[in-house]
């Protein structure tokens, strides 16, 4: 006879959990914070999955695992927690194909993704059909999924998990189970919490994820002596456009301009080398370096050459048929933006055809690739806000999901997702990576007696 199993959060992690955990014949109840409308987390706004893999169907080349852990070495600097940095990098080989045989359709790269079709597979319809599909299916499985039932506490003695209280059908109640799967994201959608670490600019940071990511389970967590993992101030934060709304701005808010261009700040400043690293690599970086700016402002400027280089944006451009004429229009110097570019546009080295190779070193703010000249019109330009789109520090983990306490584990509680991710994730992001944690730890949560 199974166990009775409670899965707190309702995106990919909590619902990959759920999956394992039903097919292994467990009484599974899911706690979705968010109304039905809104379900999913952050994984409604996502679209692609990056995970090590020979060649397969669903990409186009191989990706061992070795060149995804030096990847993620490289941007993150190291792993707070190494045995399960290397477990999710192991499981995630098993990752695509587990997808695939839970009714997710992968499909050919999407234009204006730097780089990723042999690194990512990307999955029809985005976030939003795979979070559906994840449903249907668990619904099929016999979890009774609750709606708008937020965990408010977590009871917690002798190293074990003996309740929580969460509201259900509209009031507030104790309920227990044999497991509890924690899997409810990180706090990003708590500005109160942010505003610990970022001072004032938390105001002006745009939450790309979940209203609903309050981070409420992890203080109940914290304040029963759970282990903390990760870093206070880090999170997957990219830049944005400034005209997203506050909370759910999703993938669509973010500016994938920058490679082909330049930034500057409010004070016609280049302030970073927008070509540092192949953009999946280095379009994380972009949030951070924009909420160290003066009103957390900056501004991408392109011209007509990069047109149909990038993702497609939500918002639309400011255009202009001369750089003065697009620097007043976004409350720049004109003068200064124009001389910024002149110097910029006559210090570009070229190196054959490829522009991938330019480069302008001669400032004191290089450019290491894609150091394409401005100078065609129409010219363009997009105004940035640090996007935050989820946390890093939550709990620690073993390499069976238990949440690790300052004086034993949890027998009976584990954690997946981004409440998880600072095991893994110090600083930086690599594109495709928060569903490949989630799915992974989530996995591993929910299946744990069988491995």
């Amino acid at each position: 006879m199974g166990s009775k199993v409670i899965v707190v959060g309702g995106g990919n992690a909590a619902l990959s959990s759920a999956i394992e955990s039903a097919e292994r014949g467990n009484a599974v109840i899911l706690l979705e914070a968010s109304p039905l409308h809104s379900r999913g987390g952050n994984s409604r706004y996502t679209r692609d999955i990056r995970y090590a893999h020979e060649e397969d169907e669903f990409t186009s080349g191989s990706y061992p695992k070795e060149e995804l852990r030096d990847d993620l070495i490289g941007v993150s600097g190291s792993f707070d927690n190494p045995e399960v940095a290397e477990l999710v990098i192991g499981r995630s080989q098993e990752m695509a194909q587990w997808m695939h045989e839970h009714s997710i359709t992968f499909k050919k790269e999407i234009r204006g993704t730097l780089n990723l079709s042999r690194t990512n597979a990307f999955f029809m319809g985005g976030g939003r059909v795979l979070v559906d599909t994840y449903y249907k299916l668990i619904q099929k499985l016999g979890v009774r999924v609750f709606y708008d039932a937020p965990a408010s506490s977590i009871n917690i003695s002798d190293c074990r998990v003996n309740s929580i209280t969460a509201f259900l059908d509209g009031k507030e109640q104790e309920i227990s189970a044999d497991k509890y799967i924690f899997a409810s994201g990180g706090y990003e959608g708590n500005k109160e919490w942010l505003s610990q670490f970022w001072g004032e600019k938390s105001r002006n940071i745009k939450v790309r994820g979940s209203r609903f990511n309050t981070g409420i389970p992890l203080r109940s967590l914290m304040g029963s002596n759970a282990l903390m993992c990760g870093v206070e101030k880090a999170g997957h934060m990219v830049a944005v456009d400034s005209r997203s709304p506050e909370y759910d701005a999703g993938i669509v808010s973010r500016i994938d301009a920058i490679p082909w261009g330049i930034v500057v700040n409010k004070n016609c400043e280049r302030f970073y080398d927008e070509g540092q690293d192949i953009w999946p690599k280095r379009y994380a970086i972009w949030g951070r370096l924009v909420a160290d700016q003066e009103g957390q402002m900056a501004y991408v400027i392109v011209d007509s050459k990069a047109t149909g280089k990038f993702m497609p944006t939500a918002y639309p451009s400011i255009d202009a048929n001369s750089i003065e004429d697009l620097a007043g229009k976004i409350g720049l110097n004109a003068d200064k933006t124009a001389r910024l570019i002149s110097d910029f546009n006559n210090g570009i080295t070229k190196s054959g055809e490829d522009a991938f190779n330019w480069s302008n070193n001669g400032l004191p703010v290089p450019k290491s690739h894609w150091a394409l000249p401005i100078d065609t019109p129409p010219y363009h330009a997009y105004p940035l806000s640090p996007g935050l789109t989820f946390t890093y520090q939550g709990v620690r983990i073993n390499k069976t999901g238990r949440i690790v306490l300052k004086d034993g584990e949890l027998e009976n509680g584990f954690a997946a997702g981004e409440i998880a991710s600072g095991n893994v994730l110090r600083s930086g992001y690599l594109a495709g990576f928060g569903l490949t944690i989630g799915t992974t730890l989530g996995r591993l949560a929910g299946g744990w007696e069988n491995d």
